[in-house]
Parts: structure tokens; C-alpha cells; sequence
């Protein structure tokens, strides 16, 4: 949401998670490595399924390393590739949307600042059965194999809490693109 208002003042987005998507599709870069990874049984009348394939990465560390493995060297690719063209069009500043930047503690080189969005972890459960139907338990695996927003804070520049309504939430991008 907060990227969204960010995208209706005219700064680009790049959404990573859509990059990912697009990379596991039929004709995707990193489709027959991910079959080959984790077999024919993600498959569902061609295509991977997102929802077989969540089963076992959110389950397992190590499964989700190597998904990550296959997937972010392509997503990171494609991402500096829009940021430059972004660029040359003229736009001063590009957001990368990703749950996954910082997950070491350390922010990539490229990039010139980190905005972390923050809500307690109640909230964004009840956010992802909400929006993606997803049961409890489903949600807090997926919440728990990411770093916590907190662990983030130090290497932020930015940090917008996402815990109440949506004009506190507006205002608070708007405070951060008047600093841009």
C-alpha cells in the first residue's frame, strides 16, 4: 500500500516479488532450474504452482536458500536494468519494493537508502488471510522466514508504521518524498 502511494506521486516501483513471479513462469529464466530443484510435483497443467512450491520452501530453510539462490540473482539483474532505464527517463529516484532487501544486515552497495515499513506482526497476519486467503499458520511461516522489520531499523533511513489508517499512512510517504 505504501508503494502505491509512493507510485501515484510518479515515483517508480519496481515490485519485486512480480520480478520473482516472472521468473518462474513457463518461459522464465529460472523455471527449469526451479522443476529440476524441486521436481515435477510443483507442476500443475504446465506452470509452477505457487502454492506446492510455497508449501515446501516456507517449511524448510534450506529449500527456501535455494529458491533464493535461483531467483534474486535474476530479480537483482532485472531490477538494476529498470533503475537505470528509470534514470535515463529522468526520474531522480526509483523505489525496489522487496521484503527481502537487508536480510543479512547489510544494505546492497546500489542502493542509496532503505525505507522500511513496519506493523505489528498480528496486523500483517490478519493481512495476509484477508488479502491472500491464507490460512493463519500459512501466513506466520511466510512472516517468519523473512528478517524482522525491527533488525532493519539501523540500517533504515526511513521507517513509515503501517499500523493504523491509510491517510496516516499517506501522510507519512509524503513526508519521506518531501525528503527525496
Amino acid at each position: 500500500t505504501a508503494s502505491k502511494h509512493f507510485a501515484q506521486h510518479g515515483i517508480p516501483v519496481i515490485d519485486s516479488d512480480a520480478l520473482a513471479l516472472r521468473t518462474i513462469d513457463p518461459d522464465g529464466a529460472a523455471f527449469d532450474a526451479v522443476v529440476e530443484a524441486f521436481g515435477s510435483d510443483i507442476l500443475h497443467e504446465g506452470a509452477i504452482s505457487r502454492g506446492a512450491l510455497a508449501e515446501i520452501v516456507f517449511q524448510d530453510p534450506a529449500s527456501l536458500e535455494t529458491l533464493n539462490q535461483l531467483i534474486h540473482p535474476l530479480v537483482y539483474a532485472e531490477s538494476a536494468r529498470l533503475c537505470e532505464e528509470y534514470a535515463l527517463a529522468g526520474h531522480p529516484v526509483t523505489l525496489i519494493e522487496a521484503a527481502l532487501h537487508a536480510e543479512d544486515g547489510t544494505l546492497r552497495e546500489e542502493l542509496d537508502g532503505l525505507i522500511v515499513v513496519d506493523c505489528p506482526v498480528e496486523i500483517r497476519i490478519r493481512r495476509l488471510m484477508d488479502r491472500r486467503n491464507m490460512s493463519r499458520e500459512n501466513a506466520l511461516m511466510r512472516i517468519e522466514s523473512q528478517t524482522a522489520p525491527e533488525k532493519k531499523f539501523p540500517l533504515a533511513r526511513w521507517i513509515i508504521h503501517n499500523d493504523k489508517g491509510l491517510d496516516d499512512l499517506q501522510q507519512q510517504v509524503e513526508a519521506v518524498i518531501k525528503e527525496f
